[in-house]
C-alpha cells in the first residue's frame, strides 16, 4: 500500500509540475541550457555542415553568420560545383566555381539566386538559432506545457504558432525534462492531415558558449520515411570578412 500511494503521489506531483510550468518559463529554461550567456544576439560564427541524403552525394556547406552586421555567406560544394552566395545587408553576390558569370541554365539547374540565398539565410539562422529564435517577434508561445512521449522518451512539449505575416506552420518543440535541452522538433502545414516533418537532434557542438545540435535527422510525420541528416562537423568563431 505505501508503494502504491507513493506512485499516485508521484504522478499527481508530476502533473502539477507540468501544469505550473508555463510555455514562456519552459522556453527561458531551454535558452539557459543552450545559450546561458545570451551570446546568440551577437553571434559571429562559422558552421561546417555535411548533408547526407539517401541515394544522393554528400553536400558540404560552410555557413558564415554575423548577426550584428547582417552578414550571411554560404559556400556549398556538391560534386564538381562550388556555389558561393553572400548577403551583406541588402547586397547579394553569387559565384559558381569562382566566377560571377553564371548562365541562366546554370542558375536554374543549380538553383542559384538571391531569393534562394535569403531563404537559406532564414533557414540556417532559424534552425541553428533554436530555441533562442523563439523569442523573435511574431512568435506565439502556447501557455500550456504538455508532457508527451515521443520515440520512447517523455518530453516537455511546447507548441508554437506564428503571426500570419511570419509563418503558417504549427511547430512542436520537445525538451528533456531534466536538462531542458531541445532534442526534437516537429512541424505541420495542416496537422489534421499529419503532414510535415519531425527532426531528431543528437549530440551537441559548442560554439561561443552556445550549445547547438550536432546531428539533425529529418523524417516525414505521416510514415516515418527518413529524408536525410545534417551533420555539424565543425563550428568556430567567424574570421574577418
Amino acid at each position: 500500500m505505501p508503494r502504491y500511494f507513493f506512485f499516485i503521489f508521484f504522478i499527481i506531483s508530476l502533473s502539477s509540475y507540468c501544469q505550473s510550468l508555463t510555455g514562456t518559463q519552459l522556453l527561458d529554461r531551454a535558452i539557459t541550457h543552450h545559450d546561458p550567456h545570451n551570446n546568440w544576439e551577437t553571434f559571429k560564427g562559422q558552421l561546417f555542415i555535411t548533408m547526407q541524403t539517401p541515394k544522393n552525394r554528400e553536400r558540404h556547406s560552410k555557413i558564415s553568420i554575423d548577426l550584428p552586421n547582417t552578414y550571411f555567406s554560404s559556400v556549398v560544394t556538391k560534386g564538381k560545383n562550388t556555389i558561393t552566395s553572400t548577403l551583406e545587408k541588402e547586397n547579394c553576390t553569387l559565384t559558381l566555381n569562382g566566377s560571377s558569370t553564371i548562365s541562366q541554365n546554370q542558375k536554374d539547374s543549380l538553383r542559384i539566386s538571391c531569393s534562394r540565398t535569403k531563404m537559406m539565410k532564414d533557414y540556417y539562422t532559424y534552425l541553428y538559432g533554436l530555441p533562442m529564435k523563439l523569442k523573435d517577434p511574431g512568435t506565439i508561445i502556447d501557455h500550456i506545457v504538455v508532457r508527451k512521449p515521443f520515440k520512447g522518451k517523455e518530453y516537455l512539449v511546447l507548441k508554437v504558432t506564428y503571426d500570419k505575416e511570419v509563418g503558417k506552420d504549427t511547430w512542436y518543440f520537445y525538451f528533456d525534462p531534466k536538462t531542458y535541452a531541445l532534442e526534437v522538433y516537429q512541424f505541420f502545414h495542416d496537422e489534421s492531415k499529419n503532414d510535415g516533418e519531425y527532426i531528431l537532434l543528437t549530440e551537441e557542438e559548442k560554439i561561443l558558449n552556445i550549445k547547438m545540435p550536432k546531428n539533425r535527422a529529418w523524417y516525414y510525420n505521416k510514415d516515418d520515411t527518413y529524408l536525410g541528416t545534417d551533420i555539424l562537423t565543425t563550428a568556430k568563431p567567424l574570421e574577418e570578412h
